[in-house]
């Protein structure tokens, strides 16, 4: 039986916890002190070697495995990688206590994604899955070209780490994993936000060569001010296209396409490649080779991109002075891009790199175009954006003034196929008021006077040549004269 005078006294108590607590900070001295002699006398190779070896001599007594995701796969992005980061949002759990919000401008819904360093566990025909988002930043020197300075530029490495049951590993690569990616393209598909990337970093942190921000451009082809032939042949030719996967294996090529693009500044060379994207859902990458030092920079940019996608080139006659193949001369000496790269990169090997894409060059002056860029494979349809037309003054009446038919309307068509109008001046006519009548009758004078000073410029041309042939007429008889 239990006996008060059995008990251990106070003093005797007090003397054994102290006792215990200082040999548990002695040995916690002896062991830190330890672990701090053998890191600076074994290397750290040789450390993780012993280790190594003494796992293996002890067995595995983990069973569980674990896969790690990286975003990207060499140069390209890790497609598991995108699909795994938009199935997660999908498995947001009330235990998840960190998490990351974010709004685009002009976006309706919040975005909300998992925090690093935060656990989501997943429940797959009876298997539990546990993913974890794992995020390491390191600096990377950044010399710039034009202030000769150098600045360090934030990386974040991302990777995603899948834990399971070891046993249950090809369930997971067959089953699993397969799942979680078409379940993200049906996501995706809901929410399809379409993206506009461009080089660099948008706010400072370096993901990847590329940063986006969403396309809100409202372009569609309804809106459109050009030809509705030329408007229907290019959406039956976009149509043909994505429906054609097999078609292109079969017959043995590359699934892309090539448009070019030219005409007069303001005939809306941007609005037709935003419409398209629209069309198609596309994101756009937005290159230019200005930028870049030499053609592997080019190939390293093609394959970072994502399949359907729309790649522009803008200006493609202005943007760079490209090295001649023939003559070996290279105009601009701080880039190495030449033709010849160009052209592998839009139908050669590296070409293939994807599927589903787009490439699309623009111009003001198609006759200064190199004709090897021309040809059917590399621009397979050439899209003359010409001077507004009636059928397009139409549509940006009907755009900007909501009206379809005017009393106007006969007068302004027929000065429109007079003189050479674009829809970009049109346009800014139009914006000058809301009332249609007032509108109307502003852009009616605006092309009268241009159209007066089109026949005067016309008129000035033609004496001009009057006055130069007289006085050609002139000097042949003077000339005849002193040899009589």
């Amino acid at each position: 039986m239990f006996s008060l005078s059995s008990m251990p006294s106070t003093t005797s108590v007090l003397s054994a916890y102290t006792a215990f607590t200082a040999s548990t900070i002695l040995v916690r001295s002896v062991i830190s002190e330890a672990q701090t002699m053998t890191k600076q006398l074994i290397p750290k190779k040789l450390q993780d070697k012993i280790l190594l070896k003494l796992g293996g001599l002890l067995g595995n007594l983990s069973s569980q495995m674990t896969l790690i995701i990286e975003e990207y796969n060499g140069l390209s992005v890790n497609e598991i990688y995108e699909a795994s980061e938009v199935y997660l949002r999908t498995r947001i759990s009330l235990s998840i206590e960190r998490l990351k919000i974010s709004k685009a401008p002009r976006e309706k819904s919040i975005c909300v994604t998992v925090n690093a360093g935060q656990k989501i566990i997943d429940i797959f025909e009876g298997i539990h899955l546990c993913w974890e988002l794992t995020s390491v930043e390191t600096q990377k020197p950044n010399f710039d070209t034009e202030d000769f300075t150098i600045s360090n530029e934030k990386i974040e490495h991302k990777s995603i780490q899948l834990t399971f049951h070891n046993k249950y590993k090809d369930f997971v690569l067959s089953s699993y994993i397969p799942y979680v990616v078409k379940r993200s393209k049906a996501i995706k598909e809901e929410n399809k936000a379409v993206k506009l990337y461009a080089l660099g970093s948008f706010n400072g942190d370096y993901s990847g060569p590329w940063s986006s921000i969403n396309l809100d451009h409202p372009s569609t082809f309804d809106t459109l001010a050009m030809d509705p032939t030329v408007k229907k042949e290019l959406m039956d030719d976009l149509d043909r296209f994505i429906r054609r996967k097999e078609f292109y294996r079969r017959v043995g090529k590359a699934w892309k396409r090539g448009y070019l693009l030219y005409g007069p500044p303001g005939t809306g060379k941007s609005s037709l490649i935003a419409a398209m994207a629209n069309y198609l859902k596309f994101d756009i990458y937005d290159l230019e080779l200005t930028s870049l030092h030499g053609n592997s920079e080019l190939r390293r940019l093609l394959v970072s991109t994502t399949n359907q996608s729309i790649l522009v080139i803008e200006d493609i006659d202005c943007s760079i002075e490209l090295q001649d193949r023939q003559l070996g001369r290279n105009h601009n000496s701080d880039s190495k891009l030449t033709l010849s790269g160009l052209l592998n990169f839009i139908d050669g090997l590296w070409s293939s790199c994807g599927d589903e894409r787009i490439i699309v060059f623009t111009t003001n002056h198609k006759e200064r175009l190199d004709p090897a860029l021309l040809r059917p494979g590399r621009m397979d349809m050439h899209i003359h954006m010409s001077y507004c037309s009636p059928c397009g003054f139409k549509t940006l009446a009907s755009n900007y003034l909501g009206v379809k038919t005017h009393c106007l309307f006969p007068q302004i068509e027929g000065i429109i196929k007079e003189v050479e109008v674009t829809p970009a001046e049109i346009a800014e006519e139009l914006m000058k008021t809301e009332d249609a009548d007032i509108g109307l009758e502003r852009l009616l004078n605006f092309l009268e006077t241009k159209k007066r000073k089109h026949n005067d410029d016309k008129k000035e041309v033609s004496e001009l040549g009057e006055d130069t042939s007289e006085t050609a007429d002139r000097g042949e008889k003077l000339v005849k004269k002193k040899k009589t």
